[in-house]
């Protein structure tokens, strides 16, 4: 489905910022796979993502999507194949431009805005009420004017209203307070499922990524230094988590964001 073969990429190389943030790093995504990553700062997380996303072509490696070599591909052409949401809900909608106006563009409908249809706007109507945050009723309403949530659901919904084959979830809750961001996990689980979407979703919280999804993975230093899913996966805990990386990695976790989640 996804693959990675082989990736390096060093930022700044030759200088004294040089670093390397991935390492010969290989994945291989099944379909259907909700994946979380952990890891600590620095480990390469985001930096895998722009990798599949195509910020920056790679040292080393390749990248595949269904069995085509997309390593080359320009990242507004893959971004029609691979939804992305952000830490900061700010990002991944135009805050100038109304609740109905943004899904017009996730929708990829055509035309000028001024053309959207009655039919359009049920739709879209039908699509935000399952959100459950009343954003149906405030259509006209700027984007930029509603509360992180709501932002965020929203942008969960625009990343997916044309289902991708690829998901990737960096960190989408971690700017929420607890009760909104568990609320937006419940909307991520619900959405991902019903649409049977491909994700990969990096978090902090430790317990998130043995509770979410079908397998986890933990990065270090640009590599992949677990993966775990199935039975294994099941029985862990953070502790044995926290174990894991000491382990694999021959330091202790020591980044408390992760630690205190």
């Amino acid at each position: 489905m996804l693959r990675l073969c082989d990736v390096s990429k060093t930022f700044h190389p030759g200088t004294a910022d040089a670093k390397l943030a991935l390492d010969h790093l290989s994945l291989h995504v099944h379909p259907g796979d909700f994946i979380s990553i952990i890891g600590a700062n620095g480990a390469g997380k985001s930096t895998l993502f722009n990798a599949i996303c195509g910020s920056f072509l790679p040292d080393t490696g390749t990248v595949y999507l269904d069995g085509k070599n997309i390593t080359m591909m320009p990242e507004h052409k893959r971004a029609k194949q691979i939804g992305r949401l952000f830490q900061d809900p700010m990002r991944g909608s135009a805050p100038d431009m109304s609740i109905e106006e943004n899904l017009y563009l996730a929708a990829g409908i055509g035309g000028w805005l001024a053309h959207i249809t009655s039919a359009n706007k049920k739709a879209f109507r039908d699509r935000l009420a399952l959100l459950g945050m009343g954003l149906e009723d405030r259509m006209k309403q700027p984007v930029g004017l509603l509360s992180g949530g709501q932002r965020q659901a929203l942008t969960l919904l625009m990343a997916t209203y044309q289902t991708p084959k690829v998901l990737l979830l960096d960190e989408h809750t971690a700017a929420l307070d607890p009760g909104t961001a568990e609320k937006v996990l419940s909307l991520t689980r619900s959405i991902v499922e019903e649409n049977k979407i491909t994700c990969l979703m990096i978090t902090h919280n430790m317990q998130s990524a043995l509770d979410l999804g079908n397998r986890t993975l933990m990065m270090d230093r640009g590599r992949i230094i677990y993966d775990v899913s199935g039975e294994e996966r099941a029985k862990l805990t953070m502790r044995d988590l926290t174990d894991r990386f000491r382990q694999a990695s021959g330091r202790a976790l020591d980044n408390d964001r992760m630690l205190l989640s």
